[in-house]
């Protein structure tokens, strides 16, 4: 059974990857491993933030690991709010904040087309990898559904009746961004 640190202080994505992973990865957090500290997150792209984020967890263990980063593209706010989906509304906001903001600039905009799309930056045995995940769908009228995090609330992905937030774990770790990258990850590691 592979070990491996996931590189995030964010409980929400620990419990989503290791409902992911199953019984395919141990998946440690930091708090795990002894490092209780802030991950730097300063790139401009969410490629960047993922493998900033794995190579200082790298430096500062020396173990396997892997960090995500991910963005919610909005077609008419012009990819925004991107690399800054986690900070959106400014520093120290909250998603509520962040939604907030998205509401207020999508009042009266007819083209709803969004995307999310996940980084995934591994570092396995001294070597790096990349891996992507995107899902097409919809930002909504109003935030709907009390699971998920982030902007899962105003996401409905293509061909679904439902945002993440209303979906049940399973269905929305099937068919996110975040799952499948992760899945990439997983299909990666059993090759080796």
């Amino acid at each position: 059974m592979i070990s491996i640190v996931f590189a995030t202080n964010n409980q929400h994505k620990l419990r989503e990857l290791r409902e992911i992973a199953g019984n395919a990865l141990i998946i440690k957090s930091l708090k795990d491993v002894g490092l209780d500290t802030d991950i730097p997150e300063t790139q401009e792209t969410i490629e960047g933030n993922a493998r900033q984020k794995a190579r200082f967890v790298y430096e500062k263990t020396g173990l396997d690991c892997f960090a995500d980063d991910t963005g919610l593209e909005i077609a008419a706010l012009y990819g925004r709010p991107g690399v800054y989906s986690a900070r959106y509304a400014g520093e120290g906001c909250n998603f509520d904040d962040n939604i907030k903001k998205v509401m207020e600039e999508m009042q009266g905009v007819e083209d709803r087309r969004a995307c999310f799309r996940c980084s995934i930056c591994m570092i396995y045995r001294q070597n790096e990898y990349m891996f992507e995940g995107r899902i097409d769908g919809e930002i909504t009228q109003g935030p709907s559904g009390s699971d998920g995090f982030g902007y899962d609330p105003v996401f409905r992905p293509d061909k679904q009746s439902q945002t993440f937030a209303e979906m049940p774990p399973y269905l929305k770790n099937g068919l996110s961004h975040r799952g499948r990258a992760v899945q990439k990850m997983l299909q990666y590691l059993a090759r080796l």
